[in-house]
């Protein structure tokens, strides 16, 4: 591409790219994508993103042009990659100016020149550090800020490498411009500084900036560019001179206004000073050790005694609870049991901690997490008035929380009362008796250090275990509590409720379960929401727990559906509405068929929530959740959500709707258990399997779940369903044996052979075309066993219960390995008699034998000759199914099913489901349930022998070991 001519050329189509006409935009992106492997195009962006003159948006997009191709076409062995000479042309380009006016574009170079320097630097690019160096140095304003954000990026990208080679590249790297890199800091941080007390806030704000670039370069260069960094004095000196400067801009913070630039790159640079620590402590914990004490001091200091007041901030607190927090809990300082185990390191970083925390710091800072930050702010009692909703979302974990002050105070104290419980549990205990009796009504405070207490007594309940009896407590106090219906009373019903939450799985008689039943239900008609909603989570967690008993719920079960109900009817946000869906669908699941009478109203009313949530896809999820649990309870008479429940299955597992991405996986569990407690088979469940050749197509982790789905509705109408998918089946069954896991392959082949089972006559002409490979991986000796097995059960069905049909078969193989039927049936049979073992199974191993015992009678000379290995697996069948009897003495196969008993369940096991009794049923016409083995053995033995004769007979018997025989005759006897 010739630079002078193509720039106009490229210019000109860059310029369309930017358009907001779709009919300029589309010509214009297919064009520039066919030049991205043109030589030379590259050099042309680089020349329009360099010219200032040109319009902001053009520029803009060359350069994301430009940094797309180097991940395309940079390296060497790419396809279509730059030469080596265009590429030294752009990495001297790359670095000629530093002195792009638009804030936006000189990141994004900066971010490219990173990328090549990942790739090329320092081999192929040894003038790039040196350039950055002699950049960051000059007095021009504009020119030094864009070298330092470049040197900044190319300082990440290096530090991220992880191959030893790289690694090694940087170590050297780092030694070479760290001195270099903290006289930068330095003299940006001093300036700052001094500007900040001459009153020159714009000046400083500029040089801030520049602190906090040099500052993200040595937190690079600190964290990964060393091996031992503790051995290196410029290294632990920076470290240390952080807790200065920290204090320092923490003091600065005071006389700068909130609303100013300054303050917030302020703010910027005081977490990311924390970040360093943090970064350093995490990486080099052991280098960390001189550190110890004094990030300790730093951060207890600010966060729980009067000398942060005025200066801390809330994501400062933050850190500086998350540094406790990590040397509290870091693994490398924690001795062993057996102290002679234990490194010196380790030793002396845990010696540093446990002088640090004493009796009286310990107190101060439970006292001080529980009474000061654990209090509920103005901020969210305001909220929990104005929005309760979203309150209650906060107060759960949302996501917009995730990183913010009360989840950590909270974290903190459970990491340090589980490190130091021996001693802060008797601080906690006070706290709670100083709290005993009543509390005024009118001591808002007294009221929020109550709540603030029985928090920290939940989230330390474990710890807790031995020396609380919440039984009594919850007898003597709490239930009183839950009883005040003051409305300024609710912070404390709330978490008092939480609180029983919290220790329903710790600590709580069972025999309290029906008067907590009774106070959640009296809770779950407070007039507060934010108490309802907390009830139901807490009713959540006792219904969940692993000593429910659904006698001792079941006289609360009518109404406390109905209050759940209503309140999942009252709710409007999307995340409070699942919460509540969850809390319903966790009691539909604990009490199964009991919900029967009265689930009227949830139905009637999710078609409606599932019509309001079209834009709210987690919101439908939890709706075929609780749709899950629904048809499991209703059993059979789930019929009656047809019209509402088909539809949805329909839409959640068809792959062409955008929507199947987050509804698939509990979309197909939802079908699976309709199909499982369908009482028969309808126009429109047949009409969905429609979506099942595109699952099978996507070959993803529900696969399982498919074939699961594959068998429901052959147990449940095989002639019907076969009839019209057959067909379908087979082809993407075909397709899918071709690249499958041995698993997958297992669970194809187990979906043929129920249709073997259940439809013996037609299944094996519907599947025929799989049955040849069937054959041929047991004649070679398939060698993974379970799908041998598998194989073995599905020619056994055939053999068995299709004689007419496996004769073709024979025939019709062999044609295709040019061999005489004979040969190939006594393959068959050799095969099957050595891999017996491969069957697992006691139902397959009996099909075996009443398989191989089926081509009895014969004067077939191969047979006869197989007869010894026939009878070998008869016997072991025998030994596998007959049980005798004490009474007589005598031997009856325990397989015989004689009449169909209705599935009972304990009233710990889920009730049976249509699908289990389809199974039940089919099961009285399978010959392993029908058959006894021991008298077939006997008709099969009798008419051989009158087909030989009885000295020809004998002479057969006589090839079977004698013991095996021996054997026979005593399972035989009485025939």
């Amino acid at each position: 591409m010739d630079l002078n001519s193509a720039s106009t050329v490229v210019l000109q189509v860059l310029t369309q790219a930017t358009s907001q006409d779709t009919a300029v935009l589309k010509p214009a992106e297919e064009q520039l994508k066919q030049w991205e492997t043109q030589p030379g195009f590259y050099s042309v962006l680089l020349n329009i993103f360099t010219n200032h003159s040109l319009d902001v948006n053009v520029r803009w997009l060359a350069v994301l042009y430009f940094k797309n191709g180097i991940d395309r076409y940079w390296r060497r062995v790419a396809p279509h990659a730059l030469s080596e000479e265009e590429k030294t042309t752009l990495r001297a380009g790359l670095i000629t100016n530093f002195n792009e006016p638009v804030n936006q574009i000189a990141t994004q170079i900066s971010v490219l020149i990173a990328k090549v320097a990942r790739v090329d630097c320092p081999r192929q690019w040894p003038e790039l550090i040196p350039t950055l160096v002699e950049s960051v140095k000059v007095q021009d304003d504009l020119q030094q800020h864009r070298a330092l954000l470049t040197f900044y990026h190319v300082t990440k990208t290096l530090a991220s490498k992880r191959l030893a080679a790289d690694r090694k590249l940087f170590y050297d790297l780092t030694s070479s411009i760290y001195s270099f890199t903290c006289s930068l800091w330095n003299h940006h941080t001093d300036t700052f500084l001094q500007q900040i007390c001459a009153g020159d806030e714009a000046a400083a704000a500029n040089s801030l900036e520049r602190t906090l670039l040099s500052l993200k370069v040595l937190r690079k260069l600190t964290v990964h560019g060393f091996v031992e960094p503790h051995w290196n004095a410029e290294v632990m000196g920076f470290l240390h001179a952080v807790f200065e400067r920290l204090k320092q801009f923490l003091e600065c913070s005071r006389s700068i206004r909130a609303e100013s630039i300054c303050r917030d790159r302020l703010e910027k640079t005081i977490i990311l000073f924390t970040k360093v620590l943090l970064d350093f402590l995490d990486q080099h914990p052991f280098s960390f050790t001189a550190l110890i004490q004094r990030s300790l001091e730093f951060s207890v200091s600010y966060v729980f005694t009067e000398a942060g007041e005025g200066v801390v901030f809330e994501q400062f607190i933050v850190q500086c609870m998350n540094l406790i927090k990590m040397i509290v809990k870091n693994y490398a300082y924690k001795p062993s049991k057996n102290i002679e185990d234990s490194s010196p390191e380790t030793l002396e970083a845990h010696k540093i901690k446990t002088a640090f925390f004493t009796y009286p710091t310990l107190m101060e800072i439970c006292r001080r997490l529980v009474t000061h930050y654990f209090l509920l702010t103005k901020e969210e009692l305001t909220m929990w008035e104005e929005d309760p909703e979203s309150f209650t979302v906060e107060e759960t974990g949302g996501d917009s929380w995730k990183y913010s002050l009360r989840p950590c105070t909270e974290v903190l104290f459970i990491d340090i009362f589980h490190e130091y419980n021996q001693t802060l549990t008797p601080v906690l205990l006070e706290m709670v008796h100083s709290l005993q009796g009543s509390t005024n009504m009118e001591d808002t405070n007294a009221i929020l250090i109550k709540d603030a207490v029985y928090n920290a007594v939940g989230l330390a309940a474990y710890e807790l275990f031995d020396s609380v009896d919440f039984d009594q407590w919850f007898k003597n106090q709490l239930l009183a509590e839950l009883q005040v219906s003051h409305d300024r009373y609710k912070p404390i019903r709330r978490r008092v409720i939480w609180l029983i939450g919290q220790w329903i799985s710790v600590k709580f008689k069972s025999d309290l379960r029906p008067v907590l039943y009774e106070a959640i239900r009296n809770l779950l008609q407070d007039r507060d929401l934010v108490v309802r909603i907390e009830t139901a989570t807490t009713l959540k967690l006792t219904v969940d727990d692993f000593e429910f008993r659904t006698d001792q719920f079941l006289p609360y079960l009518e109404s406390m559906f109905t209050l759940l109900f209503q309140l999942l009817q009252e709710v409007t946000q999307c995340d409070t509405k699942m919460h509540v869906l969850h809390v319903l669908s966790c009691v539909i699941e604990r009490v199964n068929i009991q919900i029967r009478p009265y689930v009227g109203c949830l139905v009637q009313y999710l078609p409606l929530l599932w019509k309001q949530s079209e834009e709210h896809n987690m919101l439908r999820c939890a709706i075929l959740t609780t749709l899950i649990h629904l048809v499991q309870g209703l059993g059979a008479d789930s019929k009656n959500l047809y019209p509402f429940l088909l539809p949805v299955i329909q839409l959640s597992t068809d792959v062409s709707q955008p929507p199947h991405v987050y509804l698939l996986e509990d979309g197909l569990e939802l079908w699976l258990v309709t199909l499982e407690n369908s009482p028969c088979l309808t126009p429109e469940l047949l009409r969905i399997f429609q979506n099942m050749s595109a699952l099978l197509e996507l070959s993803s982790e529900n696969l399982k779940n498919c074939f699961k789905i594959i068998n429901a509705y052959i147990f449940l109408s095989s002639s019907e369903f076969l009839q019209m998918y057959a067909a379908d089946l087979c082809r993407s069954f075909c397709e899918l044996l071709k690249d499958i896991t041995t698993e997958g392959q297992v669970q194809v082949l187990k979906v043929v052979e129920n249709v073997l089972k259940v439809n013996p006559v037609l299944g094996p002409q519907m599947f025929q075309p799989l049955l040849p490979s069937v054959f041929r991986g047991i004649i070679d000796g398939e060698r993974y066993p379970v799908v041998m097995s598998t194989y073995l059960g599905i020619m056994g069905r055939v053999l068995l219960q299709n004689a007419r049909f496996f004769s073709l078969l024979l025939s019709q193989m062999a044609c295709e390995l040019g061999q005489e039927l004979d040969q190939i049936l006594g393959n068959m049979i050799e095969m099957w008699v050595d891999r017996m073992d491969n069957i697992t199974q006691p139902e397959r191993r009996k099909l075996s034998a009443l398989a191989l015992l089926s081509l009895l009678p014969s004067l077939n000379g191969v047979i006869q000759d197989k007869f010894c290995g026939i009878i070998n697996i008869s016997v072991e069948g025998l030994h596998d199914v007959m049980t005798e009897d004490s009474e007589t003495g005598t031997y009856k196969d325990c397989m015989l099913m004689s009449h169909f008993e209705e599935p009972q369940a304990t009233e710990d096991e889920e009730p049976p489901t249509e699908q289990d009794k389809r199974k039940k049923m089919l099961a009285l016409k399978d010959p392993v349930h029908t058959v006894s083995l021991q008298q077939f053995i006997y008709e099969k033995l009798k008419a051989q022998q009158e087909l030989l004769g009885e000295q020809g007979f004998h002479a057969l018997m006589e090839t079977v070991d004698t013991e095996i025989v021996a054997q026979l005759q005593e399972f035989l006897q009485g025939f």
